[in-house]
């Protein structure tokens, strides 16, 4: 018989749910079935799933259910729902990165990361959203229409993970994968009150690696973004881009905070001022760490304008080239908005392209050089809270560089372990995400220092997941 804990099901934790099973309180049945309930409850509005299957994720859970019956369970997550981006292969499962272009491929094997969470036992409820190619900070999508926040419908979700972030924050489960090549995981996390990590270069393996581009968790804790990374941050030879880390104790949150030294940057020197209320709510953090004895130092920019300026025109140019590559009827299916984006890319000469690309490197070299001192660097996730649903970029003007991300993609291009805790929420109820960064390889340690911030920050600042409900 299964006994019913305090909290909802679809709210409880990664780990929550694997003492519950071992222990013989819960069923993955009956959690599975809760959450896709609560699913169907929301999905009507938050359009966060491309695709749901609630039969085979049924059939998963009673596999499962008899595997912690026998002894037989592969892991601690075994049986806990989980949801990938679209973008992350599942063979036979079509992958259109969110544009309405016809004959989607249709992925011929697993990717890494899809083979480690079936190896865990977990089941997979579905593929979330994304904006087209992923070039967007929205839920906004030619394929899906929008995707909305769980906190509020008329709320951005963030992007590119745009449905991974609505997923965590409404109760999808506790676990779902997002890929971030420049804030992709963060700032869906950041604008829906989540915790999140997007690792070093590497640690998850990717079966389609690019510059910059990682995968990791969107969790509504760093303990289960913790618990996650165990599994998918297990090697893989498909990503040739892969490095040879030392192993990381994921299981061990207990952080010294008075002993780390600790930056402080609140100023990217590139894109949008950063609000008067994400600052105060980022700069409150610093105090928290500072009163506990660490280090802090405020440290300034270290890219400027015209490096992401260049890296923008560097995706624009890589984008234009898959437009390009397109029939002309099927290049009528994408998004305008991406359409004149990347159009800019059509008058830049190959001398020009190569000085975009070697931008990255630029980029790569200021931010290493900038935070090598330091175990933690404080930042905001973006400068601005949450905008409107409807709206592909909180800037929205296909013809500027991208504004927001000047906090986040230096740590894509330089390859070091970003994670995000929810600081605080504005006047209106909109939550704001803090950015922990750290030395390449050090993943463990960040999210060590968000956990410790994670049991500090005030009530003020701890999202109130019940509120969604």
């Amino acid at each position: 018989m299964s006994v019913t804990p305090s909290k909802e099901l679809h709210g409880l934790s990664a780990h929550e749910l694997g003492v519950a099973y071992a222990s013989g309180g819960l069923s993955p049945v009956d959690v599975v079935e809760a959450v896709i309930a609560r699913i169907e409850g929301r999905e009507p509005v938050l359009n966060a799933l491309y695709l749901f299957d609630p039969k085979a994720a049924r059939a998963d859970a009673v596999a499962s259910w008899r595997r912690w019956r026998d002894g037989t369970q592969r892991s601690i997550l075994d049986g806990v729902p989980v949801t990938v981006k679209e973008n992350i292969a599942r063979a036979g499962v079509p992958m259109p990165s969110g544009t309405a272009l016809p004959h989607p491929r249709i992925a011929a094997a697993n990717a890494p990361i899809t083979n480690r969470i079936l190896e865990s036992g977990a089941v997979i409820l579905g593929s979330t959203t994304m904006p087209d190619w992923g070039m967007l900070s929205s839920g906004v999508s030619s394929l899906h229409g929008v995707s909305r926040s769980a906190w509020n419908p008329d709320w951005t979700t963030g992007g590119s993970s745009a449905g991974a972030g609505s997923a965590a924050a409404a109760g999808y489960g506790p676990l779902h994968v997002g890929t971030d090549i420049g804030g992709s995981i963060r700032l869906p996390a950041g604008w829906q009150g989540l915790a999140s990590l997007k690792p070093s270069a590497g640690l998850v393996p990717l079966d389609a690696p690019y510059r910059g581009r990682a995968a990791g968790p969107l969790t509504r804790s760093i303990a289960d973004s913790a618990l996650f990374m165990s599994i998918l941050s297990q090697p893989d030879i498909r990503d040739y881009s892969t490095r040879p880390y030392p192993a990381q104790d994921w299981s061990n949150l207990s952080c010294d905070a008075g002993s780390l030294r600790v930056a402080l940057q609140t100023e990217a020197g590139t894109g949008a001022q950063v609000d008067p209320e994400v600052l105060a709510a980022v700069e409150a953090v610093a105090m928290l760490f500072q009163e506990a004895g660490a280090q802090v130092t405020r440290i300034g920019p270290f890219i400027n304008q015209d490096l992401l300026d260049g890296l923008d025109n560097f995706w624009r140019t890589r984008s234009w080239a898959d437009y390009q590559a397109l029939p002309v009827d099927h290049q009528e299916k994408v998004l305008p908005y991406i359409v004149r984006w990347c159009s800019r890319a059509a008058a830049f000469s190959g001398a020009e392209t190569i000085r975009n690309l070697h931008c990255i490197d630029e980029i790569q070299r200021a931010t290493i050089a900038a935070t090598a001192a330091y175990d933690v660097v404080l930042s905001p996730v973006a400068p601005m809270v949450a905008f409107r649903a409807e709206e592909p970029m909180p800037v929205n003007d296909p013809d500027q560089t991208m504004g927001h991300i000047g906090f986040t993609v230096p740590y894509n291009m330089s390859g070091q372990p970003a994670a995000t805790v929810n600081c605080g929420f504005n006047v209106e109820g909109k939550p704001i995400g803090v950015q922990l960064a750290g030395r390449v390889g050090a993943d463990a340690l960040v999210l060590r220092a968000a956990a410790w911030y994670e049991t500090v920050r005030p009530q003020s600042a701890v999202p109130d997941w019940t509120s969604l409900d």
